[in-house]
């Protein structure tokens, strides 16, 4: 068995939100914390880890208590950046690989860093005939923000688009449905991507969307 790889010191961005693989974030920057985080990960091409907060806040303000996160979150590489103004980054960032928080340790001016092991990835599994109608509904959104789009941007789901995978289109549905955060993270988390898939179906069902 091939041992899991491991990062020392990955700088970590807590979240209001859990990015999933193959999940797009797109993020306005303007903590110094962060923007040195940012552009020096830019500059080396490494990914920065992005973690679900269950305490605190995203942006640090006088009182607001310490952050806390979980301990399973998604690798981030940065797709696209730019800098309209000194003090702010826009940034388009792709989740990747999960990974598990084996220690962290918030430096001096606020950072978060962590070693943490990379978990294995979904394993590929075909979408399931009674699960069909999920992959259909997804692909017929995608279709219809393509057309909104209009080459006015890029749509808010990155290609490669498999509607045939079992955890891609789970992982799409996870981030498009109003589901709290606590539920998203425990999704995220399940390590089958087919059971993913029939707890989400059962969301769709219950909404009518599929």
């Amino acid at each position: 068995m091939a041992t899991a790889l491991t990062l020392q010191s990955l700088p970590l961005f807590p979240l209001g939100t859990v990015l999933f693989p193959g999940g797009v974030l797109p993020l306005r920057i303007f903590e110094v914390r962060y923007l040195d985080m940012i552009g020096r990960c830019h500059r080396a091409g490494a990914p920065f880890g992005v973690v679900s907060l269950t305490q605190g806040q995203e942006v640090r303000q006088p009182g607001s208590g310490p952050e806390a996160f979980a301990t399973v979150g998604t690798l981030a590489t940065i797709e696209a950046l730019e800098q309209p103004r000194p003090g702010l980054m826009t940034i388009r960032a792709l989740g990747s690989q999960r990974f598990r928080i084996r220690s962290s340790d918030q430096l001096r001016h606020g950072l978060w860093v962590a070693d943490v092991q990379q978990l294995d990835a979904d394993l590929a599994v075909p979408v399931p005939a009674d699960l069909q109608p999920a992959s259909d509904a997804l692909g017929r959104l995608i279709r219809s923000l393509q057309d909104k789009a209009a080459g006015a941007g890029p749509v808010p789901i990155a290609p490669p688009w498999r509607l045939d995978d079992c955890g891609w289109v789970a992982n799409r549905w996870c981030e498009l449905l109003p589901l709290p955060v606590a539920l998203r993270q425990r999704l995220m988390e399940l390590d089958n991507p087919l059971l993913r898939l029939e707890l989400v179906g059962d969301v769709l069902a219950r909404t009518g969307i599929a």
